[in-house]
């Protein structure tokens, strides 16, 4: 980058999964710092995300922003002039090909499962013997002993009243 003179103001190494919510990374509390004219420099566009609809989502928001997004490896200078939408575009286009492969690859292989036989979901009358409220037998008795409605338990042990009402039901109260 002979001839630049750009100031880094604020550096950071992403270690959480790109599959996180963008709020919930460095890089998503970055761009919410970042300003009109700022640079966001990464070592490639893939680093920015899981998959191209996270990345688009994220080069979007710069375009719509003026964030210009300058990659190291591959060398783009992406800002809100037309070259750079045209690529965004691209990106775009191969996202939504790559979402209808996976989910046409998706339901291909349900169906050769449901032709060989095999029984899709959840066994009917199965539940899962762990529930919101496993753990909390002794403290819902408690509360029940002293009268306690079924509303203001959920909201103590922060779940819903019928939620509370399908345990006690289950676990003979």
């Amino acid at each position: 980058m002979a001839g630049n003179t750009h100031v880094v103001d604020k550096w950071i190494e992403e270690t959480i999964s790109g599959s996180k919510n963008l709020q919930d990374r460095k890089l998503g509390k970055l761009l919410k710092k970042m300003r009109k004219g700022d640079i966001l420099i990464c070592s490639e566009l893939s680093r920015l995300g899981r998959n191209l609809l996270m990345i688009m989502g994220i080069l979007n928001e710069c375009m719509n922003r003026d964030i210009q997004v300058w990659t190291i490896k591959d060398n783009y200078r992406l800002g809100s002039d037309i070259n750079s939408k045209v690529l965004a575009f691209a990106f775009g286009l191969s996202a939504e090909i790559e979402r209808n492969l996976i989910s046409q690859r998706t339901k291909e292989a349900l169906a050769r499962k449901k032709a060989e036989g095999a029984i899709l979901g959840r066994p009917k009358g199965r539940k899962s013997s762990k529930t919101k409220l496993t753990g909390q037998e002794k403290r819902i008795q408690e509360l029940l002993a002293k009268k306690v409605s079924y509303s203001a338990i959920g909201r103590i042990l922060g779940v819903h009243r019928l939620t509370v009402s399908s345990f006690v039901k289950c676990n003979n109260f």
